[in-house]
């Protein structure tokens, strides 16, 4: 009876309320350990939301796949669209610091083509050393651009979209919840603030940003620059690199 009912759980609200309470319980988390980077909302949100459907999937008797799609559609792909309106929210505080990016904007377009094809021979090679197939390669490349543009692209390189949207968003869950480390220890206050939101954005994409705005307006504002030109810039490098290198 469980298992059946469990099984027919495909109600739009299943899965917003899955997202919802994973996320709430780790802002509880988060209060009661007064901001413990390990107990980050959307790091403890993203775990037990996998830990749930993987218990979802055993009582069910159901492969991940099947389980992942009732929760996704309908009700998970709800909380997945507000992506795009997000990413483009970016335009204003760019607009309102935009005396700043026409100041730097030949080195911060230099820094993340460059950063980017970095990226790129770095990711690669990790690759290579665990031992992944082409495919899950192709898959892995697109990470540096944020979710909505990096899906597409893999799918460009015939790597899987699935497996890249969780790379984006665990390097975004990542960076969020270690970004203060990275900044009292790397110095980056004490750097620039362009360089601040530069590497939020670049790294942490969307989820970065709104990081970089809770420093300041002009890492914000970087922040989401970042995030724009690494995502052209994946665009660009990727299919060209797959072509040349892979």
């Amino acid at each position: 009876m469980t298992s059946t009912i469990l099984s027919n759980l495909t109600l739009p609200f299943t899965g917003i309320l899955i997202s919802l309470v994973a996320y709430m319980i780790g802002m509880w988390l988060s209060k009661k350990s007064n901001g413990f980077f390990l107990f980050n909302p959307l790091l403890v949100g993203m775990l037990l939301g996998i830990f749930t459907l993987m218990i979802w999937g055993k009582l069910t008797h159901m492969d991940t796949a099947a389980v992942y799609t009732k929760y996704y559609l309908p009700g998970g792909n709800l909380i997945f669209w507000f992506l795009n309106p997000a990413t483009v929210a970016f335009a204003i505080p760019i607009y309102r610091v935009s005396k700043v990016f026409k100041k730097y904007w030949f080195d911060i377009i230099v820094i993340c083509f460059v950063g980017g094809f970095i990226s790129l021979a770095l990711i690669q090679l990790v690759c290579k050393a665990f031992g992944l197939s082409t495919a899950s390669t192709a898959s892995m490349l697109p990470q540096a651009a944020t979710t909505a543009v990096a899906m597409p692209i893999a799918a460009g390189v015939h790597g899987v979209p699935a497996i890249t949207a969780m790379a984006c968003i665990l390097n975004a869950v990542v960076i969020y919840a270690l970004s203060g480390i990275l900044i009292k220890y790397l110095g980056l206050r004490k750097i620039s603030p362009v360089a601040t939101g530069l590497g939020l954005g670049s790294a942490g994409h969307t989820v970065g940003s709104v990081k970089a705005l809770q420093i300041g307006k002009v890492q914000g504002a970087m922040a989401g620059v970042s995030v724009l030109i690494i995502s052209l810039a994946m665009d660009i490098l990727v299919p060209l690199y797959a072509h040349l290198f892979m």
